[in-house]
């Protein structure tokens, strides 16, 4: 080894679920990259990104929880966010360029009637700076090059909305909604149904699914902290499945089900299931084992936990 040349740091096998509070300036793909380095872990992933000027929760996942990572995705999301009525960008938040000002001219029963027309079922039309793709291109960059296409609108869910604070010009809103919502594109929305135009200036993101920024911790705690400190932060892997119904197998129902075999469900514990849900499902000591489908009267592996089948 030259002098050049640092030892290489062996790299950790973790599995389990990393609740960060990502800061404001830093990607999601650099803020797991940050965590990655400092647990020295093999493996991890992001559950979903944030953009840069969004806060907030990121779960990452280590080892074993990165199969379960789809599920963070698919998962509803709530955020805090405030939005600068007025003014319309070029990106539809703060990072944009000023398209057009338009004096402010609502009270607060006009906000309040405003955000009602958005709660339930309603149709978003992606924005041009976005990563979704069109013909293999981001649409980022034909909004880059001065270019606009045709995007479709989008079904999407608004479980909550509900009025934080206004100090006109801004307001500040707290929402849940469905996978795939633009915060950026609601606050534009409401903006234009009250007439004047709005743009996002700050998005929190406080929870992912059940999980919340109850016990997150940010990128310095982390830093300042010892490694026993640290793997203290990370969550169990089935922290991601907390939604899902549960049962426990015994010795030959496990080893059944660790060899991907369908099991009966009239020869297993009482599962309160619907048809088609997917349970967690854990052996003897409550080891968790992976993840099935329950559906026409057998419970099929859908993932399994390596960990859990090596031990």
């Amino acid at each position: 080894m030259t002098q050049t040349q640092r030892p290489r740091v062996p790299r950790r096998a973790l599995d389990g679920v990393l609740l960060l509070d990502k800061p404001v300036g830093l990607s999601s793909n650099d803020a797991l990259m940050r965590a990655k380095r400092l647990y020295t872990a093999k493996k991890a992933g992001h559950t979903g990104t944030l953009d840069p000027l969004a806060s907030g929760l990121l779960p990452l996942c280590f080892g074993e929880a990165t199969k379960f990572s789809q599920d963070l995705l698919d998962a509803d999301k709530t955020y805090e966010a405030t939005m600068r009525l007025g003014i319309r960008t070029t990106t539809g938040d703060a990072e944009g360029e000023a398209l057009e000002t338009r004096a402010v001219n609502c009270d607060l029963a006009a906000i309040e009637a405003a955000l009602a027309q958005f709660r339930g079922d309603i149709v978003q039309v992606p924005p041009m700076y976005s990563a979704l793709k069109r013909d293999g291109k981001p649409l980022y960059e034909y909004a880059r090059a001065g270019q606009t296409v045709e995007r479709e609108g989008r079904n999407v869910t608004i479980h909550a909305l509900e009025l934080l604070a206004c100090t006109l010009p801004d307001v500040t809103f707290r929402v849940t909604c469905s996978k795939g919502t633009y915060v950026r594109t609601l606050a534009e929305d409401i903006g234009e149904a009250l007439g004047c135009g709005a743009h996002l200036v700050a998005l929190r993101r406080t929870g992912v699914g059940s999980l919340t920024l109850e016990h997150s911790v940010t990128l310095d705690a982390l830093s300042d902290a010892g490694q026993g400190e640290r793997d203290a932060w990370l969550q169990p892997v089935d922290a991601l499945l907390s939604t899902f119904p549960s049962v426990e197998l015994d010795a030959e129902a496990t080893r059944r089900f660790l060899h991907g075999q369908r099991l009966r469900l009239a020869e297993l514990p009482a599962i309160d299931a619907q048809q088609g849900s997917r349970v967690r499902v854990y052996g003897d000591g409550g080891r968790l084992l992976g993840v099935a489908k329950a559906a026409d009267g057998v419970l099929a592996p859908e993932r399994l936990v390596v960990t859990a089948e090596a031990s």
